[in-house]
């Protein structure tokens, strides 16, 4: 194919990633090395851990499956990435003086991606993480003779008190620089815990409330630098790039997938007509890219914002699959499954929770206890535990519908050349979700379960073993109901009889 605008303005710039170990960092750094070869080096802020020094972490980054496709093409690659030690949450992000200076001389582009994506992250370390780091990557960006683009990773949710909401940047009540200031000044978690009641007002969480007010500290610097915000929304599983399915995030329905595919988690909380905002990590990363190249070459004083998102173009609801989910599972089973997979969807959480006492904690206790005898490790009634208590941090987004409005997308979208809109699309109107979700699954049994396409033959015959016992032990369950309503019944057969529908539709219900 013909060279790119694109590709053409990245050629000879370093970039500079954060987060670049997280799902949609690498992904991004990928599909830099991929498609556009021609780029500088590629700076990859790497915190370092005890007892491991930032070349094996960036040895560990390289071995991530995202790369497969990569090595096959193009095995040298990998060896522009460069390793800069460094903690988004610490102050100046923790940079030594010389590797500053190699950023100053090297790098034109930075994508800011790191941030703490866990809901219940206390204020002050959200502060630290969203908040100050995001000032800090400015702060840098900013410092840099050769910067041509400056990328924030935001989230659509950092509005989520709107259900309708635009490309714009809306007020805040309150100054970032002065909210970084009042929460690193306190310790005592007491005081934090109220402090973060006060500050985060109604939003659901610190993540939401911390991000959004990072955005105001990215548009303050749009005077200095030509900066653009992207907030995707969920981000999903890959649509084409760099295959299929590639997912290496437990997050949103890939996580339930992968817990109903080994046949642990058998329910599933949502409200099947309610649009879910899931957006394919390819799509995010392509926007991502573009975005820069936009930024960089129409100037502005002001910071360009885009929804990568799909509910006011593509809206995706859960009756359009859901009918279809134990056929996807079931078509792609496990060697690792532990029963036979059957998902099943509940419109209320209350009613799941209920439901989850006979479908998963029972059955759960009675397996956890033949691995104690067997010299197993119990870990299902702990998972499950896990799984309730993330459900109610998570209701406020199960449970609302948000439309986020993407005409700023769709005019950068348009904007692309033949050439670029094969090497980096994101119209997410091309996303057909029945097939995608089939792709998930497989993704899912991949890359998170992490089982190769040779083990399904083995697999589908373990599922039929599974299926055996299963339907047995269903019919083993209406025999004992019938049996004991005959004896309560002392001998009434129309009772007993009646016990049988009884208990069908208990077991509907649940």
């Amino acid at each position: 194919m013909p060279e790119s605008a694109i590709q053409d303005f990245y050629k000879g710039c370093g970039i500079f990633v954060t987060g670049a170990t997280g799902f949609l960092g690498i992904g991004l750094v990928e599909k830099l090395l991929r498609c556009c070869p021609d780029s500088g080096k590629i700076y990859l802020l790497v915190r370092p851990k005890r007892g491991k020094a930032i070349e094996e972490r960036l040895e560990d980054v390289g071995k991530n499956r995202v790369f497969e496709k990569l090595k096959e093409t193009n095995p040298d690659a990998l060896s522009k990435l460069v390793a800069v030690a460094g903690d988004i949450g610490e102050e100046n992000l923790g940079l030594s003086d010389a590797d500053r200076k190699t950023l100053q001389d090297n790098v034109s582009v930075v994508f800011h991606s790191a941030a703490t994506l866990d809901f219940e992250t206390g204020i002050k370390p959200a502060v630290q993480i969203n908040l100050r780091g995001t000032r800090s990557v400015v702060q840098l960006a900013q410092s840099l003779p050769k910067l041509k683009a400056f990328v924030h990773v935001s989230s659509a949710y950092v509005n989520c008190l709107r259900n309708d909401v635009k490309e714009e940047l809306y007020p805040v009540e309150h100054d970032p620089d002065k909210i970084i200031e009042q929460v690193l000044g306190v310790s005592d978690e007491t005081a934090l815990e109220q402090l973060s009641k006060e500050l985060c007002g109604d939003h659901p969480n610190t993540y939401t409330y911390t991000k959004l007010l990072a955005e105001h500290v990215v548009a303050r610097a749009a005077t200095q630098i030509s900066a653009a915000i992207v907030r995707p929304s969920m981000i999903t599983c890959a649509l084409k790039e760099p295959v299929p399915g590639w997912i290496s995030s437990t997050n949103g329905p890939s996580g339930f997938l992968m817990g109903a595919a080994k046949g642990v988690v058998r329910r599933l909380p949502i409200a099947t007509d309610v649009i879910y905002d899931y957006i394919p990590v390819d799509m995010v990363i392509n926007e991502l890219i573009v975005a820069a190249w936009q930024a960089g070459t129409q100037k502005s004083s002001q910071v360009s914002i885009y929804h990568c998102t799909t509910s006011t173009q593509n809206p995706f609801r859960w009756n359009m699959v859901y009918k279809n989910m134990n056929t996807m599972l079931r078509k792609y089973p496990l060697v690792g499954a532990v029963w036979y997979p059957s998902i099943k969807i509940l419109t209320t959480l209350s009613l799941f929770k209920f439901s989850s006492i006979f479908v998963h904690f029972i059955p759960g206790f009675f397996l956890d206890l033949v691995a104690r005898l067997t010299g197993g490790r119990p870990r299902l009634v702990t998972l499950h535990s896990k799984i309730n208590s993330s459900l109610d941090r998570l209701q406020f987004f199960i449970y609302n519908e948000w439309k986020f409005q993407n005409e700023r997308t769709r005019e950068l979208s348009g904007k692309l050349s033949a050439e670029d809109k094969q090497r980096f699309d994101f119209n997410i109107g091309d996303v057909d979700w029945y097939p995608y979700f089939d792709s998930m699954t497989l993704g899912v049994r991949r890359y998170l379960n992490k089982e190769e396409p040779k083990t399904l033959p083995a697999a589908l015959k373990k599922q039929k073993i599974l299926a055996g016992v299963h339907y047995a032990l269903l019919l083993a369950i209406y025999g004992l109901t019938f049996y004991t309503g005959l004896r309560l019944s002392n001998g009434d057969k129309t009772l007993a009889l009646l016990s049988i529908p009884l208990t069908y539709l208990f077991f509907s219900i649940i």
